[in-house]
């Protein structure tokens, strides 16, 4: 991805998510995805997908079991 696309998704997900927290960041010789990060935190990746001319952006964030608070 191109750093003006990233920057375009980082703005659009700051507004989303209603945080200045949120950085993307360019993976070492990947070109199709980049490392979203919360407070410097690696949360997730962003993956480029180009299908028929059209263009789509995928969020994947894995949550481990182990990170989530316990039940009530």
């Amino acid at each position: 991805m191109e750093q003006s696309e990233i920057l375009r998704i980082q703005a659009y997900l700051r507004v989303k998510f209603n945080t200045e927290q949120l950085t993307l960041k360019k993976r070492k010789e990947v070109n199709d995805s980049v490392e979203v990060l919360m407070g410097g935190e690696f949360i997730g990746l962003i993956y480029k997908d180009e299908d028929d001319g059209e263009i789509s952006y995928d969020f994947n964030m894995p949550i481990l079991e182990i990170d989530l608070p316990k039940a009530a």
